[in-house]
């Protein structure tokens, strides 16, 4: 078995979600799952087919993100494996709980915007994912000044009243 770091490959401030499913219906109703959570929503989509024609199966609402899903998807390999890159502006908070309602989703690695490198193990049958690195370790703990900081910017950018 080999151990392999595949680096996320995309802008800085987008948003991705990287998960595990069971079935080739996925692409459809994640791609429901997504537009029915956030209306207008730009995305792309794919997902990496384990058996039957082992294609990377695809969807989307803008080109670009559904470039980038399919090239990484290309780039990790592992089977069963879903990614949706999010456009500018939208997040996965708005729409992760979406997705983990659908029926084949069977559970998410990551969801961020952050520097990710998915850790893959291989064998002679293929990849699978056994984890992720999303961002940087802990510089040290937050004082009063951060906490007061992060209260700020939650209410500044909405999530809190």
């Amino acid at each position: 078995m080999n151990l392999i770091a595949v680096r996320i490959d995309k802008p800085e401030p987008i948003n991705f979600i990287l998960g595990q499913t069971h079935f080739i219906k996925s692409v459809e109703d994640i791609h429901e799952a997504l537009v029915n959570a956030v209306p207008g929503i730009r995305f792309g989509l794919a997902f990496c087919e384990a058996s039957g024609d082992r294609l990377i199966r695809w969807s989307g609402t803008d080109h670009a993100m559904v470039l980038m899903a399919q090239a990484n998807a290309q780039a990790i390999g592992a089977g069963h494996s879903f990614i949706v890159f999010l456009g500018e502006g939208f997040y996965p908070v708005n729409v992760l709980n979406a997705i983990k309602q659908v029926p084949e989703v069977c559970r998410i690695f990551c969801a961020t915007s952050n520097p990710v490198e998915v850790l893959l193990a291989e064998t002679g049958q293929g990849r699978g994912i056994i984890g992720v690195v999303d961002g940087y370790p802990p510089l040290g703990i937050e004082d009063e000044e951060k906490i007061e900081a992060r209260k700020k910017l939650l209410r500044q950018i909405g999530y809190k009243l």
